[in-house]
């Protein structure tokens, strides 16, 4: 018997490492944008998600600082307690209105979000319905549930309607969940067919509008907006940390869903309240949002902008290999496995872009991710397209 319990901390790196599946920090050294620096160095960023360039924004900035001045720097206990503060009200009424919702409730991540609604709408007796690329807050509230869990194979509505025929009947409740935009792969949920679904086995919808939320419909309401779904009957969750540039998740549905949430969500109920710093940031950010739709304009242009730029060379670095579709900013180039993915990032890294290679276990093939923002130049995107074009020579 081995007299250190922990020695095999040290196999699993090697493993890890043999694999090319090693992670480690790199620190910022500036404050967000769509130029940063690293190291010293300046680096195009196209790894973030602050799509719509709010985090670093002096109104947001100006916000956190006053907030934290009137309230002080933390809630200092569940807001079930003692953490509770008029501006976290506030902060729900408007993602309710930008949701088109009856309400909201904010909690302190979008991890938190997920994992604390799924594992209080089911149990045990209930069906669960799952992407398969799901993210892993989605995978996770869904594990700690105890429900029946099935996946479906990614955004294929006939597979899902034949898991739903096969199993719905032999549970109590049902749930559809997905994201709306997929992190790692930028294509879009088939959300009205999923509604029509829904209703059709009597299941409940789940959507996690995170990487839509400020990006998508009119106004910045996300995809439901987007498919004109509003006001259809459906869960909607999402996070403040992407475009809206702050901290936090929420939930917006129905008045008694909100209710029921206060009650039984455990990573709401048994967790300190936003800070309100990250409230007040949230809070200027949807405000922005309303007042200058200019920023999603641009965002949408540089999207336009990059796929035909890629249009025109496409067969010149891609080696014949599909990249994402356009849907949404993010857009993902494939290569042949972690090795070469983690080369790529590192030249990419040394002339000036940053854009860290994407690997298993996180996705099954290994890619480099590119994250476009409201606030990045034509002139950047005309140099990604470059250097990976030199790349390929």
């Amino acid at each position: 018997m081995q007299n250190n319990p922990y020695t095999w901390i040290e196999q699993a790196l090697s493993t890890i490492n043999r694999a090319n599946w090693y992670r480690s920090v790199k620190t910022i050294e500036s404050l967000p944008g769509a130029i940063i620096k690293i190291e010293g160095k300046q680096l195009i960023n196209f790894a973030s998600n602050d799509y719509l360039g709010l985090a670093g924004d002096e109104r947001l900035i100006a916000a956190a600082i006053e907030a934290t001045k009137e309230f002080g720097t933390g809630s200092t206990g569940s807001r079930l307690l003692t953490g509770h503060r008029e501006i976290h009200q506030e902060l729900e009424q408007e993602i309710s209105k930008l949701k088109q919702t009856e309400a909201a409730l904010v909690f302190s991540s979008g991890y938190l979000a997920n994992i604390g609604v799924i594992s209080s709408i089911v149990s045990q007796r209930d069906l669960i319905l799952s992407d398969k690329y799901n993210h892993s807050s989605l995978k996770n509230g869904a594990i700690l549930s105890g429900a029946k869990i099935v996946e479906y194979s990614h955004n294929n509505i006939q597979d899902l309607t034949n898991k739903l025929e096969q199993e719905r009947e032999n549970y109590r409740r049902s749930l559809i969940i997905t994201d709306s935009v997929f992190s790692m792969d930028g294509d879009l949920c088939k959300l009205p067919l999923l509604l029509d679904l829904a209703e059709k086995y009597n299941s409940m919808l789940l959507v996690d509008e995170a990487h839509a939320t400020g990006v998508f419909g009119i106004n910045g309401g996300g995809c439901v907006e987007h498919f004109n779904c509003t006001g259809k009957e459906l869960i909607q969750i999402g996070t403040l940390s992407k475009a809206l540039g702050s901290l936090g998740g929420y939930v917006a549905g129905s008045k008694k869903l909100i209710e029921f949430l206060r009650n039984r969500a455990p990573s709401w109920i048994y967790t300190t309240g936003l800070t309100p710093a990250d409230t007040a940031a949230a809070l200027t950010a949807i405000k922005i949002l309303k007042k200058e739709p200019e920023r999603r304009f641009k965002l949408w242009q540089n999207v336009e902008t990059l796929r035909n730029l890629l249009e025109t060379e496409n067969q010149l670095f891609c080696r014949g290999k599909k990249i994402s579709n356009y849907e949404s900013p993010i857009i993902c180039f494939p290569l042949k496995n972690a090795a070469e993915a983690l080369e790529v990032g590192e030249k990419l890294k040394q002339v000036g872009i940053f854009a860290p290679a994407i690997r298993p276990p996180t996705v099954n093939t290994s890619r480099i991710r590119i994250s476009l923002m409201a606030t990045h130049e034509t002139t950047h995107l005309q140099k990604l397209v470059a250097t990976l074009i030199n790349f390929n020579k």
